[in-house]
């Protein structure tokens, strides 16, 4: 609920690409069955366009914005999806054109008293927006503990107060359009602990606890997750609590 931009994202962009989870494609296939048209959709909050792809798949054409010129540099490309430097209150997208308007682990960045405005201007006749976030990953008991030591504990006091909504399941957020009922979706991987790692590197709070520290916090949960991950080769199931909240655009 910002009014100026907060770039956490766009140092190591590059990893966000190549470590960020994707979403699954029964997701997007249910999202694209909500509006009336799949004419053009609109991705807020882009990143590198994994969500943005994904639409792809499914509407003729797709809008990706993100404030974010390094996220967009290394976004993914598609024949499909226009990249646009912007932030999601100012669009700069035409009056009533969009048919299905998302934000993918985004929605609790921006200032809801523009955001919302703005979504109602682009969207046609029977648009839909949809926002989903997700939470601390669940992989076995003990590294669990570890991970979540490190979530609460070493890094806690260093996440942006957003971070706050996506712990909340996006409970807490305000949301003004008719919410239509969804399914429940899994989120899942398979990584080794290297992946793991690269993971934690896109993590704004591990930024800014090297900021303010001077020191990497990676370096106290390494050790402990190396002796219980066993062969750092070794491929672990990793999954996420996805929420999902959408509703028709009057």
């Amino acid at each position: 609920m910002t009014q100026q931009f907060k770039d956490y994202f766009s140092e190591r962009s590059d990893a966000y690409r190549s470590y960020r989870p994707g979403y699954p494609d029964e997701l997007f296939a249910w999202l694209a069955g909500l509006p009336s048209r799949r004419e053009a959709a609109l991705d807020c909050g882009c990143g590198t366009g994994q969500a943005s792809i994904a639409l792809a798949e499914h509407f003729s054409r797709v809008y990706a914005i993100d404030p974010s010129a390094g996220q967009i540099e290394n976004a993914m490309p598609h024949e499909r999806v226009e990249y646009r430097v912007a932030p999601a209150e100012e669009t700069g997208l035409p009056d009533a054109g969009v048919d299905l308007i998302i934000a993918a682990q985004a929605l609790h960045w921006f200032d809801f008293g523009r955001f919302y405005p703005e979504v109602r201007r682009v969207a046609r006749e029977g648009a839909v927006f949809a926002a989903f976030t997700y939470g601390l990953l669940a992989i076995e008991e003990e590294i669990d503990r570890i991970v979540g030591r490190f979530y609460r504990d070493v890094i806690g006091p260093y996440w942006p107060p957003e971070r706050a909504h996506v712990d909340a399941g996006y409970r807490t957020l305000p949301f003004p359009f008719a919410e239509i009922e969804a399914p429940p979706f899994a989120m899942t991987a398979e990584w080794d602990l290297g992946h793991l790692m690269g993971y934690f590197e896109t993590w704004s709070a591990v930024k800014e606890y090297r900021r303010v520290e001077g020191k990497d916090p990676l370096e106290l949960v390494g050790g402990k997750l190396a002796n219980a991950w066993g062969e750092p080769a070794h491929i672990r199931q990793v999954a996420w609590p996805l929420v999902l909240r959408a509703g028709r655009v009057a």
